[in-house]
């Protein structure tokens, strides 16, 4: 029966492997496009004035 487990064990690590890098990958490409999109986007917005006191 531990034959059985070891066999089946064995092929695990691999998948889990695959998916934690592809995730990792992704969530890579995620960010960088993320900062590219916001440094070429064009300016950005101006913040209101909050320092300007109302009369």
């Amino acid at each position: 029966m531990s034959e059985n487990l070891s066999a089946s064990d064995a092929a695990r690590p691999r998948w889990r492997g695959l998916v934690t890098t592809v995730m990792l990958v992704l969530i890579s490409v995620m960010i960088v496009r993320d900062i590219l999109i916001r440094r070429w986007a064009g300016p950005p917005p101006t913040p209101p004035d909050t320092t300007q006191q109302s009369r």
